[in-house]
C-alpha cells in the first residue's frame, strides 16, 4: 500500500439480485438491513468483497450465506458507483442477478436476515441505489433471456409447459400465443417429454417435461421468435 498511500480509499462491495419464479409472478429476494446506516430498512442481499476474494467469489459466498444453495446461475449485472451513493464512506458495488428455482430455495436465513420474496412490482422502497439494480438487471435478464434459454433455470426439474408459458409472461408482461408459443418450443428439440402429467394444477393432467441438457449446453435457442409482442424496444421499460 505504500506505493498508493495518496490515493483515495475505495470500499468494493457487491450486491445480488435474486430473482424466483412461483408459477404466476417473479419475484425478488430481499432482506431487513441489520446495521447502520439504513438499518431495519429493505435492501438487497450484500456485502463488502474481501482481500482474498475476487467479486465473483464475494457473490456466491453471500448468495450462499443467505440461500444456502451452490451451484446457482449467477452473472454480473452492472457497477454502481456514483460517489455519494452511500453517505458514510465512497463505496463502489458491483451488481450480480442470480436464477433460484423457489421450490428447491427451502431455507432463507430468515432469523439473522428477516429475508421475505416479494413480487417484482410489489417490492417496499429500498435503500441506496437498489432500485436503479433491480431494474438494470431485469432488463438484462429479458435480454439474456431472449438468446438463451436461461429463464428454465427458475423451473423445477420437471415442468409442465403452461408454467413455461406463465414464466415467459411473467418476465416480459406480455401476454404469449401459448398454441404457438407451444409449437415452436417444442420444434426447438430442448425439451423431453415424460409420460408422467400433472394432476394437481391441471383437470386434464399436462404432460410433465425436462430440459435436454445437451441442447441446453450446446445450441443457442433464440427465443425472441417466440415472442411477437416483445421487441428490443421494451428492453427499457
Amino acid at each position: 500500500m505504500e506505493h498508493y498511500k495518496d490515493e483515495p480509499k475505495t470500499l468494493l462491495a457487491v450486491d445480488c439480485i435474486i430473482f424466483g419464479f412461483n408459477g404466476e409472478s417473479l419475484q425478488i429476494l430481499l432482506i431487513k438491513r441489520g446495521f447502520e446506516p439504513e438499518i431495519n430498512k429493505w435492501s438487497l442481499m450484500g456485502g463488502f468483497v474481501q482481500p482474498d476474494e475476487s467479486p465473483d467469489g464475494a457473490a456466491s459466498r453471500i448468495l450462499f450465506k443467505l440461500t444456502g444453495l451452490q451451484d446457482v446461475y449467477m452473472e454480473q449485472s452492472a457497477v454502481f458507483g456514483k460517489p455519494h451513493r452511500e453517505k458514510m464512506d465512497r463505496v463502489v458495488s458491483i451488481s450480480y442477478f442470480a436464477l433460484i428455482d423457489i421450490r428447491e430455495y427451502q431455507h432463507i436465513n430468515s432469523q439473522e436476515f428477516k429475508a421475505k420474496w416479494f413480487p417484482i412490482d410489489e417490492y417496499p422502497e429500498l435503500i441506496f441505489d437498489h432500485v436503479d439494480m433491480i431494474n438494470t438487471a431485469k432488463r438484462l435478464l429479458r435480454s439474456k433471456a431472449a438468446l438463451y434459454p436461461i429463464l428454465f433455470e427458475l423451473l423445477p426439474e420437471k415442468f409442465t409447459l403452461p408454467q413455461i408459458s406463465n414464466l415467459y409472461e411473467a418476465v416480459y408482461e406480455i401476454v404469449i400465443d401459448k398454441r404457438n408459443f407451444n409449437r415452436k418450443l417444442l420444434s426447438s428439440n430442448l425439451l423431453i417429454k415424460l409420460k408422467e402429467k400433472d394432476r394437481e394444477n391441471s383437470k386434464k393432467g399436462a404432460f410433465f417435461f425436462v430440459i435436454d441438457k445437451d441442447v441446453y449446453k450446446e445450441h443457442i435457442v433464440t427465443f425472441l421468435r417466440f415472442l411477437p409482442s416483445w421487441s428490443a424496444q421494451d428492453m427499457g421499460k
